[in-house]
């Protein structure tokens, strides 16, 4: 019977082990530099460690007609260094394929850049205009998806986004993010982050 009991013991403590990486992971993500002109929320001068975690759908598309946007969905995973993936393009958003899929049971993340080099117009430009109860679209294959804004929150970049990824309600949630708040020169990045919190309509 010890023996038995002892595995247990080290599958719980594996596992326990394997979940505080891996938030301390997501925590880093609002902690990292931006390379661009323009602040994106997470470094972006490394490439992912697998070239198949990114790439882009054009039947995977965000749309927020409040603010005018219809954007191509890449999928991104995690980068060598610990940090979500950000997407290429500055017109297109991000999908972090590691957390649930836009519509499953959990909270799917959707990052876009916020502003660009050389003034160019970003896709989360104007996600700080949108309301309470505004609607967002997941179109997937002809199938859509719908969420409403339900809050608006702003983190410092350094402060812990548990919340962001996660969720035990057992109801499907869709969370934007972006950057906002005072360029820093030194550090190359701005100072805080914007999080649209949405649920499943």
């Amino acid at each position: 019977m010890q023996p038995k009991i002892l595995s247990k013991q080290v599958l719980l403590l594996a596992t326990l082990s394997g979940f505080i990486l891996f938030v301390i992971l997501l925590s880093n993500f609002f902690s990292k530099d931006s390379t661009q002109d323009s602040a994106s929320f997470i470094e972006n001068k490394t490439a992912l460690s697998k070239e198949e975690q990114t790439h882009s759908d054009l039947q995977f598309r965000l749309k927020i007609p409040s603010i005018n946007i219809d954007a191509t969905i890449e999928y991104v995973g995690l980068a060598p260094d610990g940090t979500m993936g950000v997407p290429k393009s500055p017109v297109n958003v991000a999908w972090f394929n590691i957390g649930p899929r836009p519509g499953k049971k959990g909270s799917a993340v959707i990052a876009g850049h916020y502003g660009w080099k050389n003034n160019v117009s970003a896709v989360f430009d104007n996600l700080h205009k949108l309301r309470i109860g505004d609607e967002i679209f997941v179109e997937e294959k002809g199938i859509v998806t719908t969420f409403v804004v339900r809050k608006m929150r702003i983190y410092s970049k350094d402060e812990a986004v548990l919340d962001v990824f996660s969720s035990n309600d057992g109801k499907a949630h869709l969370n934007l993010i972006t950057c906002t708040g005072i360029w820093n020169k030194e550090e190359k990045t701005r100072s805080d982050r914007l999080v649209v919190f949405t649920d499943k309509k």
